[in-house]
């Protein structure tokens, strides 16, 4: 027997293609019977309606049994309380058990399952804001439980009817999605926003068309010779300069950290971090430091050249310089797994058919990043234009719309509908970029991760490319190093810039630490809020960079029906300002049937929901460069897609994953003007606390309070890196025990993925 013909009989022979179709039918019935269990437990255990301590109060454990009114499950209701409203869904699992199993085809199981899994739906939408539902409490455990199982039940159902080439995996990850980003951004966003075509408890497109033409929004006074421009050029001139910025530098930086031998690569890693960790608005209070009119540099330079103080920095400079400094990390987050999937093998071939080192990265290496350059500048116009804190601090006389928007609705003008009418501006500009995005990628293909193998080491970059990149690396590094300087050194002051004798007190105040007879005593005043937001930015992190990931999926992997507008619903809530969506959140969830107002539920969908397009932005980058054989190999060897997409996709996926988890986890603890209007005393957030320690007067313990978030989240992000760790694809070949020539160790095999810290 011959070598080839040896090793054709050891390996084993693929799977017989019944064999897959059973156990993919047997798995299929077996998920089925699951949600009709979650919808049994629904119906019979746990409370309909929610509960006064929240979700996870427990109270209505000790209520005894069945409970009483407020706390029994749906079947009791009907029972004891003749709530006879909600007998269809209590009898909804035993129709869709019975079908199941009724001899039908499958096309005919799936019409009847859709069908009752709609009228489900419908009839607790009924039951939630219909006139039945007056002087009840909002929905609990019971209703959310039996939504999820009739949700995942539809899916099933349109599966058996052909959608997404009968895959029940992808429909359901499509419902899913597709249910709570129509409830947690398209719902609350559309509640505020209609309130620009309010006028007189009714609706006016007149009323509208006045506040979203206003002269002062649109006036061009700046170009004609007047004063200033109006607050919606004011917007777009900003987000356009920040987003070529942040994304010129991020480029610049994740080419110095993968292409350069750059010594300080560690600590740019780390510097390029910090601004996403820090709060809004200690940057801004770092610049005026430096900057303003009492600042560092300002007060040298007057000395020196006899020139007086100025407010250069108040204004759009100051503003873009302070977004460039917090966005360019999102940038560079986005763009460093994009410059390291780029293919060795493709800038090798230029270079074999005699191109130089600056022709490559000109005319092959760019042009295949172009998704992440779309994805990068894309993200951080949409956060220039949703910026809040940095216009409050630096902005002066230079308004923005966010700002507009802010003090319409908390100033002494009180106006709701002028705010919703410049919300609709600012979602204007968002689907404007949008459209310009998908028209400059086009319909070309960027894929660069295939099954061949290379020596997987990237081309270099010109000389001279590199020299350019190491200095503006070496700047960028030392002015982060001084603005940071500033702000940890302020926290050991008496009074910055008054009185600099050092002190300790303000650490004391803020996270004093005392022991006693019942062992350790959290004294200080900050502790209280730093617990809440390590928690809630634990829990919404991994929420966020799992849905923000298999939206990513759906939308490079999957066709479906809508595909553009569900991608654009998962932006929404990332185009329009934080306190537009507080406020949103207030209004959707303040009154039954979903009250949320108030628990640490909101705070968590607020955070998940306001970041999930960086890390689909981030992870449709990153797939966009994996080819689709990986999917159709996995397939071919008896594979599902939840399979397919977990042990193949989501490996090769490490990258967007921890930029994902890094960046939710740190912009839950750091962001403010979200969830300004959504603290409670029970649950206050650090960056809600420190505007009130401002707002006193006690800057000290502010700045404290500040660098000690900055180095607790610091310490996260490198943990969390080190843990993830990073993609490498390393093209493994093995040889086999004959000593013949190397083999594939697997029939996909092109690469395995290996984790380092």
């Amino acid at each position: 027997m011959t070598k080839s013909s040896r090793y054709r009989a050891e390996q084993p022979s693929p799977p017989d293609r019944v064999e897959i179709t059973n156990k993919r039918e047997r798995l299929v019935m077996k998920s089925l019977r699951g949600w009709l269990l979650l919808a049994l437990v629904a119906s019979v255990l746990a409370p309909w309606h929610a509960q006064e301590a929240g979700l996870f109060g427990g109270e209505w454990l000790g209520a005894g049994w069945p409970g009483t009114d407020l706390t029994a499950a749906a079947l009791w209701q009907v029972l004891g309380f003749q709530r006879f409203s909600l007998l269809p869904l209590v009898l909804w699992p035993a129709l869709v058990g019975l079908l199941s199993l009724a001899p039908l085809p499958r096309p005919a199981k799936g019409v009847g399952l859709t069908a009752l899994a709609l009228a489900a739906l419908l009839w607790l939408a009924w039951l939630g804001w219909g006139p039945s539902a007056a002087g009840l409490p909002g929905l609990g455990w019971g209703a959310l439980l039996f939504t999820t199982s009739a949700v995942f039940v539809l899916s099933t159902g349109a599966a058996w009817m052909g959608a997404c080439r009968g895959d029940v995996f992808v429909c359901g990850v499509i419902a899913m999605l597709a249910a709570l980003v129509g409830l947690f951004v398209m719902f609350p966003v559309f509640r505020v926003l209609a309130g620009a075509f309010e006028q007189d408890a009714g609706f006016s497109l007149q009323a509208a068309w006045a506040r979203v033409a206003d002269a002062r929004v649109w006036s061009l006074g700046c170009v004609s010779g007047g004063r200033r421009c109006g607050v919606a050029w004011n917007t777009l001139f900003l987000a356009l300069c920040t987003a070529t910025g942040a994304t010129l530098l991020g480029l610049s930086f994740a080419l110095v950290v993968t292409r350069t031998g750059f010594r300080f690569k560690r600590i740019l890693r780390a510097l390029t971090v910090l601004p996403i960790i820090t709060p809004p608005f200690v940057i801004g209070l770092a610049l005026i430091l430096l900057f303003g009119r009492s600042g560092v540099v300002t007060a040298w330079v007057s000395a020196w050249f006899d020139v007086p103080a100025g407010r250069g920095l108040y204004g759009f400079y100051g503003v873009w310089l302070a977004q460039l400094l917090s966005f360019t990390p999102i940038a560079f987050m986005v763009l460093i797994g994009v410059v390291e999937g780029v293919n060795p093998s493709v800038e090798e071939a230029s270079q074999t058919l005699g191109g130089t080192r600056w022709t490559t990265f000109w005319r092959i290496s760019l042009p295949l990043m172009r998704p992440g350059l779309a994805n990068a500048f894309l993200v951080a116009f949409i956060e220039s234009m949703a910026d809040f804190g940095n216009p409050m601090v630096l902005g002066g006389n230079f308004g923005v719309l966010s700002t507009e928007i802010y003090f319409a609705i908390v100033g002494a003008q009180n106006d709701g509908g002028r705010a919703a009418g410049l919300g609709l501006i600012l979602l204007l500009f968002a689907v404007s970029a949008f459209l310009a995005q998908r028209h400059w990628l086009g319909n070309k293909s960027y894929t660069t991760v295939t099954g061949k193998a290379d020596n997987g080491q990237h081309v270099g970059l010109d000389r001279r490319l590199s020299v350019v990149l190491a200095v503006v690396a070496t700047l960028w590094t030392s002015f982060t190093l001084v603005l940071y300087g500033m702000i940890l050194g302020g926290g050991f002051v008496n009074q910055w810039g008054r009185d600099n004798s050092f002190t300790l007190r303000h650490y004391s105040s803020a996270f004093g630490v005392e022991t006693g007879e019942s062992g350790l005593r959290w004294v200080g005043t900050a502790w209280d809020s730093l617990f809440t937001s390590l928690m809630i930015a634990g829990i919404s992190a991994p929420l966020t960079a799992a849905l923000g990931l298999l939206a990513a999926w759906l939308l490079v992997r999957q066709r479906f029906a809508g595909k553009s507008v569900f991608e654009f619903a998962t932006m929404l809530s990332f185009a329009i300002p934080g306190t537009v969506i507080g406020i949103s959140y207030i209004l959707a969830f303040n009154v039954p049937p979903i009250e949320l107002t108030g628990t640490a539920a909101i705070l968590v969908l607020c955070f998940v929901f306001r970041n999930m397009p960086v890390g689909l932005r981030g992870g449709m980058a990153a797939m966009s460069q994996l080819d689709r054989s990986l999917d159709e190999a996995s397939t071919m060897l008896g594979a599902n897609s939840f399979t397919t997409a977990r042990r193949v996709i989501l490996p090769l996926m490490r990258p967007a994953l921890s930029a994902a988890l890094v960046y939710s986890f740190v912009r839950s603890i750091t962001s403010i003007s979200a969830v300004i209007f959504l603290v409670s005393a029970k649950y206050n957030m650090a960056t809600a606390y420190i505007v009130g320690l401002v707002e006193n007067g006690q800057y000290g313990i502010a700045i404290a309070y500040s660098s000690a978030l900055i180095m607790i989240m610091l310490v996260i992000v490198l943990l969390a890196q080190s843990l993830i760790g990073k993609s490498r694809l390393r093209r493994v070949d093995r040889v086999d025990g004959l000593g013949g020539s190397a083999l594939p160790a697997t029939p996909v095999s092109a690469f395995s993925i290996k984790g380092e810290s």
